[in-house]
């Protein structure tokens, strides 16, 4: 956007959707919430105090630190630096010490049935095997390790064992390609490489090892291959460089003792995906990240170590993997499931098998898997007893306040908090959300920054914007577990982050305040519209379609158009129901018309879609993630992009059949 054209009327994001539910604490769940209203008094008060009090509460430091912030060196901070501690100490050793070995730390449910419980005496037996077998290969403070593995235990224990020898790790998400792993391995440096022959998806193996082999011929100087046996079938072996995880974990003594790092020392690097060019590997550091982490796993979801099951359903590929299946719950010593597979094999309701199953307590999932949900239909969570969830979370893009409603009444009974929760790679750790037992939740908002987070909703002048306006959400003061950089780029760091609003970290993505003045996340500002001079958010279009019955998902784009310079165009998934309504119609039928005029009686003539086209699945990423791009380049009238990284690419040529036939 040029200069001139910001300042013309209508240049900040339009706030366009209005939400008037709200859903106050009932007193029971208040009463014995963790999280106190209390307490953001207390950060305001003194921010430095408050983060340093729960860095010595919730973490063990091996030397107390002195300094809790040093941002003389902005934008990169210190914080806690001169204490030294370590990762897989306060993960998993300390509560053996503290006499709960026998506590279970993992419930692994494999794809195809099989299960394993890990209690924490045992996740310290191999975590410390795993640091030796490491050390064995030559593996010292420092060097980096790549990790390519399918959703199982040894995932977590590999992360924990690169963590207890303080070698950081570099998750590289198992549905990437040879050649997104090998631009990981070679930008990261990394030595090592831990993957498996493969895991299983959609009832049937998916091998990894080979896009391993594929990744190394192209040049690399990983030394060894430690692969997990994990389905048994044949895979390529190269003799001295490939060893059998089982053997050398075997072979190796329980016996370890973390490695003391400093709180500044790198925890891990976790490459963005999306990008194009070079690799953006985000690096996190000990412990501030630590701090943080620990404190939102135990206040967003009111964590009972004693009593509480916890599952999240991200893969560790993503950082939501890293912090709140990792890192977060068990450094509160949770007892928390682990999961393999998809939630439609063998049939849409083995989510719901599982949660009943292990009496789930907290389940923390993605807007694109509630609503691939609402599209199954209620019958699925119907057949289960989930009366065991008593805190729901959401994560990944904005929730639709529709979707939020159903995740409540359909999952939580009607009476579950639900914690809509903004963070990002980046920030390491949630920032924005509600707090249970004290947030009076709005469905759709992540509502208020939490405790000791300081965020702000700016307009093109770098103005805060008042309470109703829309714009750019920043975050004004530095938080423990921020990025600490990009690997081996600073000026990136500085360019990507910080050059757009001076002093502030902005996050590429666009935000609301409502009349009350909580926080309302409109999607990245890459897809943000221009129609006639409004600049409209797709999120807040594709919430107005979700809001009708008949829809379960959609995805909005803008599309060049001669007259408004760009055009709403909308895609979207029907719920079972409506699909033969719609059949019976042809081609959409009615149900088009009646969504055109939906929209536009939701949020204003100016959103109304110049078309829809009735579609029977969305191109997602393997992590859930829409991909807008795609869906431009068909509403445009392109041949689609690079469709590597989608979960089905066949997709794509479905849609732009529709599309030509429309």
């Amino acid at each position: 956007m040029s200069q001139n054209e910001a300042t013309q009327p209508g240049a900040d994001l339009e706030n366009l959707l209005h939400e008037t539910r709200t859903f106050p604490p009932s007193p029971e769940f208040a009463a014995q919430a963790n999280a106190t209203v209390e307490m953001y008094d207390v950060a305001a008060t003194d921010r430095e105090a408050f983060w340093a009090q729960q860095a010595r509460e919730l973490i063990t430091w091996s030397k107390d630190f002195t300094e809790v912030l040093d941002f003389s060196g902005a934008p990169v901070a210190r914080w806690f630096a001169d204490g030294t501690l370590n990762a897989a100490y306060n993960a998993v050793d300390r509560h053996v010490e503290a006499g709960l070995g026998d506590r279970v730390a993992i419930h692994f449910e494999g794809e195809p049935g099989d299960t394993r419980t890990l209690t924490y005496a045992e996740l310290k037996d191999q975590v410390s095997r795993a640091a030796n077998a490491l050390t064995e290969l030559g593996v010292a403070t420092g060097d980096r390790v790549a990790i390519y593995l399918p959703m199982i235990p040894e995932a977590v224990i590999a992360m924990l064992a690169c963590a207890r020898i303080g070698a950081p790790h570099s998750v590289v998400f198992g549905g990437f390609s040879a050649e997104a792993l090998h631009s990981r391995i070679i930008d990261a440096d990394a030595r090592v490489v831990i993957t498996a022959d493969g895991g299983y998806r959609r009832g049937k193996p998916s091998a990894l090892k080979p896009a391993v082999d594929e990744a190394l011929a192209k040049g690399t100087d990983v030394r060894h291959v430690l692969v997990v046996e994990r389905t048994g079938q044949e895979v390529a072996w190269t003799e001295g460089r490939d060893v059998r995880w089982g053997e050398a974990l075997e072979a190796a003594s329980p016996e370890h003792a973390p490695v003391d790092v400093e709180a500044e020392h790198p925890l891990f690097i976790l490459y963005t995906s999306g990008t194009t060019g070079k690799p953006k590997g985000i690096l996190h550091t000990t412990g501030g990240y630590l701090t943080q982490t620990a404190f939102t796993f135990r206040h967003v979801f009111d964590h009972k170590p004693e009593t509480d099951v916890y599952w999240c359903t991200a893969d560790i590929g993503w950082v939501t993997g890293h912090s709140y299946v990792t890192y977060g719950p068990l450094l509160n010593g949770t007892t928390q499931v682990l999961y393999e597979g998809t939630p439609d094999t063998p049939d849409k309701d083995r989510w719901w098998d599982i949660v009943e199953k292990y009496k789930v307590t907290i389940l923390y999932t993605a807007p694109t898997a509630i609503r691939a949900c609402m599209k199954w239909g209620e019958e699925y969570p119907n057949k289960h007893d989930l009366s065991s969830l008593r805190v729901l979370g959401s994560v990944g893009e904005p929730i639709n306040p529709e979707a939020w409603i159903w995740y409540r009444n359909t999952i939580g009974g009607g009476k579950t908090p639900i914690v809509d929760t903004w963070w990002q790679t980046e920030t390491g750790a949630i920032m924005i959300s509600p707090l249970p037992g004290v947030t009076a939740a709005k469905p759709g908002s992540a509502q208020v920054p939490l405790p000791g987070i300081s965020a702000d909703v700016l307009n093109e002048a770098g103005k805060p914007v008042p309470n109703g306006g829309g714009g750019y959400l920043v975050l004004t003061e530095p938080w423990p577990s921020m990025l600490r950089g990009i690997w081996g780029d600073p000026q990136r760091f500085q360019e990507t982050y910080w050059s757009r609003f001076e002093n502030m970290y902005f996050a590429g993505d666009g935000a609301k305040k409502d009349e009350d003045g909580d926080v309302w996340l409109l999607g990245r500002v890459d897809d943000v519209m221009n129609v006639s001079g409004h600049r409209l958010s797709t999120t807040e279009i594709e919430s107005a379609l979700v809001s009708h019955p008949s829809v379960a998902e959609a995805a909005v784009v803008g599309a060049k158009d001669d007259t408004t310079g760009q055009a709403v165009v909308a895609f979207v998934i029907l719920r079972a129901e409506a699909v033969s309504r719609a059949d019976e119609e042809g081609e959409g039928g009615d149900v088009v018309a009646e969504l055109r005029n939906h929209v536009a009686k939701e949020i204003g003539p100016i959103a109304k879609p110049r078309s829809i086209l009735v579609v029977a699945e969305l191109p997602k990423t393997r992590s859930g993630k829409i991909m807008r791009r795609l869906l431009r380049d068909i509403a445009e009238g392109r041949e689609a992009g690079d469709v590597t990284t989608l979960a089905d690419s066949s997709v794509m040529e479905q849609i732009s059949k529709g599309m030509k036939a429309g």
